[in-house]
């Protein structure tokens, strides 16, 4: 997807609003419940992106500040590992192993910024595999309240080689001395829509400077595996075919699907590290949705563009500029060449994004939505875990220019699934592979 290249006055306008205006203007208590018409109480409290969410409908039920408690293995490898951790001047990790690489960052140190970052790419939400059966990307078009379409797909999460707490081997699986591949990441098979069924997408994070993530997709259409140049990592998933939600090929140039979503933006960030210069532009008192309700439930006021009501609570959240380093360029147009993300201070997981499109707009906004809890489901039997954890329940990704959303439920509202199995040992690194994709159809 290519961001539009037309101005929107009153984006840019909210977005100088509001990092010129002290977040003390606004006043929140809990108890209140945020709508369009008193959204102005929390426009200095949430990024500019999202408040264009807000004003469009999605309500927001405050609540009062509450702790997020770290996994114990996750606290334990933190005291063990981190005064080893070195941060170059490069920008490049060294020693680390497991927990959080800089649990005290000083905001006036010239690295914060990047160690801040470090500290979300080893976030403890999880550290050793994640796996989600059944995950759905609903999509829809402003003033439509059936979905465009809906994704979903048979497994998507993680495996990763190092940082690892819970499941062996820890800290580190050796097969990164030989690979290089820090994580794997796959989403696949597609399950629905019929015409994409079989399709999917793996992607390896190499832990190398220099060295660019391997992505390969599969079509169900061609039956062959593509590799993505870095470039169409921050394009949309599949083909967006629909009049101001972007164009581009896809695999097999056979499939129509219309997305929002892009590898580069799952869970808030998922780019290579080493691409993109940091900046920290403050730390800052703002709302946040990480103790809400699993499964997520769409807004019906909004027409299922996002998700609500859900809670929100005050929270202290680190506020970066990711630019990036080489901009890539699709059709003579830069996609991606500024986020601003927000990243709790206490679970180190981004609570928001705004992506700004090639002339300086604000182009898409992300809003991440997580529960606190020993389960993604009360009705969970298996996929229950030993101590409380923070996970994410949904992801809302809008296209500011057009109103067009894609939603990623997880786990889907609708039921039957136990959602998601977190360091559990249910994959392992030959799971999201180039061959287990294409062998998944």
């Amino acid at each position: 997807m290519r961001a539009s290249r037309s101005p929107r006055v009153l984006l840019l306008a909210l977005a100088a609003v509001f990092f010129l205006t002290p977040a003390v203007n606004a006043q929140v208590t809990p108890g209140d419940v945020i709508t369009p018409s008193n959204s102005a109480k929390v426009a200095n409290l949430v990024s500019p992106g999202n408040y264009q969410l807000v004003r469009q409908g999605m309500v927001m039920k405050i609540v009062p500040t509450s702790q997020l408690e770290w996994p114990p293995p996750y606290k334990a490898a933190t005291e063990q590992y981190s005064p080893q951790v070195v941060l170059t001047p490069g920008g490049n990790l060294l020693n680390y192993k497991a927990g959080l690489p800089f649990p005290l960052v000083d905001v006036n140190d010239p690295q914060a910024a990047t160690k801040i970052m470090w500290n979300f790419e080893f976030r403890p939400l999880n550290t050793d595999d994640l796996d989600a059966p059944g995950i759905e990307a609903v999509s829809h078009r402003p003033g439509q309240s059936e979905p465009v379409e809906v994704m979903r797909f048979g497994h998507f999460g993680f495996y990763k080689s190092i940082g690892r707490t819970e499941v062996e081997p820890t800290p580190i699986d050796k097969d990164i001395y030989q690979t290089g591949l820090a994580y794997r990441f796959g989403a696949f098979p597609v399950l629905e829509p019929a015409e994409m069924r079989g399709a999917g997408i793996v992607r390896a994070g190499s832990v190398l400077p220099g060295v660019e993530d391997s992505t390969w997709e599969y079509s169900a259409d061609s039956r062959r595996l593509r590799r993505l140049p870095a470039s169409e990592l921050s394009d949309s998933f599949g083909v967006a075919g629909i009049s101001g939600a972007g164009v581009r090929s896809g695999a097999g140039g056979a499939t129509t699907y219309a997305s929002t979503l892009d590898p580069d933006s799952l869970f808030g960030f998922g780019a290579k590290p080493a691409d993109y210069n940091y900046r920290l532009v403050g730390e800052r008192s703002m709302l946040a949705s990480v103790n809400g309700n699993s499964p997520a439930t769409a807004c019906a006021q909004d027409g299922g563009r996002t998700v609500c009501p859900e809670n929100w609570q005050m929270r202290r959240l680190y506020v970066i500029e990711a630019t990036a380093k080489h901009q890539a360029s699709l059709g003579g147009s830069t996609i991606v060449p500024r986020r601003v993300l927000y990243i709790d201070s206490e679970g180190w997981f981004i609570t928001a994004a705004d992506l700004y499109g090639p002339n300086g707009q604000l182009w898409k906004t992300i809003v991440n939505f997580h529960a606190y809890s020993d389960r993604a489901t009360p009705n969970a039997r298996v996929a229950i875990w030993p101590y409380k954890r923070m996970f994410e329940t949904a992801q809302v990704d809008e296209d500011l220019t057009t109103g067009f959303s894609t939603t990623l439920y997880s786990p889907p509202a609708k039921g039957g699934s136990e959602g998601w199995y977190i360091n559990s040992g249910t994959v392992d690194k030959a799971f999201f592979t180039p061959m287990r994709l294409e062998q998944s159809h």
